[in-house]
């Protein structure tokens, strides 16, 4: 084992502190990362203050990791020290089951390992659970490990390892371009990524935000519409219009106001994840032939390739770079609504 400086929260209520955990020395397909930046997700902050229950602690967040190469294993091919690189929401799954073999570990049939508060082997982890990016050093199966490339900050990428897959997996799946509206219901820290991407991609891109105060950066993102759910004409004006729609926000929503938006054939899918049950009238979907989907994350190779379109098309994440002592308010912030559009952790801070 090696030892790593890390922030952890010790406790629901308590504050982030700086602490020493172990790190697994390396196995001959291990890489060990230095971690340059770790961007700070909204399911951090629900699993660090146990808003979904389960949470162990001391607890330490951060699935949107981005960094350089330190070291790596003796099976190793893929990297090389000093490689730029990054780590999601996943370190590990079976390998065996139909969507590992396929490309899609984030439906791993025997439960993958998230990069944080996932049980493990005492070997692997001496807390007996996983430990995540707010920290200086990560060591990560070389599979689960993406290059990020020269044409992508190292900061700004950082979040694309969980919000920007999660946007583009389903632009990808329910095939957005030229041709296809698509709405994005959101403009935060998922939103703002799912507008640049949807727009590279050639959709033509219409934002629904509860108001019109991001209307300007929308636009410039690729948007070319914008509307403000607020205001009741909204919905009746935009009925029928989309092929797709994707809701990046976790508010209880009035669904089947929104499925009521998509034409013949069109899809509302579910990202953010709300409290309560969704309230549908079976009429809604059943007279227009549309969907209510869902989608989680991205597997490896897509997340590779999602990386590889951003750089292509000059997409990162819009954000706001903090220290690590910094991290309690950036928790509080987010929750606000109060950043444009993703804090991120300079690691060198911790």
């Amino acid at each position: 084992m090696t030892s790593a400086a890390a922030y952890a929260i010790p406790a629901p209520d308590g504050a982030f502190e700086k602490v020493t955990i172990q790190r697994r020395d390396l196995g001959p397909r291990d890489v060990l990362i230095d971690v340059k930046f770790a961007g700070i997700c909204h399911s951090d902050i629900h699993t660090a203050r146990d808003e979904w229950g389960g949470t162990k602690y001391p607890c330490v967040p951060g699935h949107e990791i981005a960094g350089l190469v330190a070291a790596v294993g003796s099976a190793v091919t893929k990297y090389q020290v000093g490689d730029r690189v990054g780590v999601g929401c996943m370190v590990d799954s079976c390998g065996r089951c139909g969507p590992c073999l396929g490309d899609e570990e984030q439906y791993c049939e025997n439960g993958n390992t998230m990069t944080y508060n996932t049980p493990v082997d005492p070997a692997v982890q001496p807390e007996g659970y996983t430990m995540g990016g707010y920290s200086t050093q990560v060591v990560v199966t070389e599979h689960f490990v993406v290059g990020i490339p020269e044409g992508i900050g190292l900061d700004v990428a950082a979040p694309l390892l969980c919000a920007g897959v999660t946007l583009f997996s389903p632009l990808r799946h329910w095939n957005a371009g030229p041709g296809k509206r698509v709405a994005i219901i959101g403009m935060g820290g998922l939103g703002h990524v799912g507008v640049k991407l949807a727009a590279a991609m050639g959709a033509e891109v219409t934002v629904l935000s509860h108001s019109l105060s991001k209307q300007e950066d929308g636009k410039r993102f690729g948007a070319h519409h914008y509307y403000a759910t607020s205001d009741k004409q909204t919905f009746r004006e935009l009925r029928g219009r989309f092929d797709l729609i994707l809701n990046t926000v976790s508010a209880d929503l009035p669904i089947d106001s929104y499925l009521r938006l998509l034409n013949l054939n069109g899809t509302l899918v579910i990202l953010g994840l709300p409290e309560k049950p969704l309230a549908v009238k079976p009429f809604t979907i059943a007279g227009y032939r549309r969907s209510l989907a869902g989608s989680m994350i991205g597997g490896i190779a897509q997340t590779q390739e999602m990386l590889d379109f951003c750089a292509a098309h000059g997409i990162g994440a819009e954000i706001e770079v903090i220290s690590a002592d910094e991290i309690d308010n950036a928790y509080d912030r987010v929750v606000a609504s109060d950043v444009r559009y993703r804090f991120v952790i300079d690691a060198a801070t911790i």
